[in-house]
């Protein structure tokens, strides 16, 4: 009997690794790590994308300040 948590789903087809080759399960092995990778990536990704969003929010802040107070100098005179 076949433990469910083992089936691979792929393209709506179950497979039971324990019935595929080396290779196909080495493959099934890399694919694992390469997305353990890119979640680690992602998780350290996040944070400088948090930054980048808000230097390019303080920038535009700082810009719109200075349109303003171009603005109220303008009407000053």
């Amino acid at each position: 009997m076949t433990d469910k948590k083992n089936i691979i789903n792929i393209n709506g087809t179950d497979y039971d690794p324990d019935t595929m080759t080396n290779e196909q399960k080495y493959i099934i092995r890399q694919i694992r790590d390469l997305t353990a990778q890119e979640e680690r990536l992602n998780f350290q990704l996040d944070p400088v994308k948090v930054a980048k969003n808000a230097y390019t929010n303080a920038l535009i802040q700082s810009l719109e300040q200075k349109d303003e107070f171009k603005t109220k100098e303008k009407a000053s005179q």
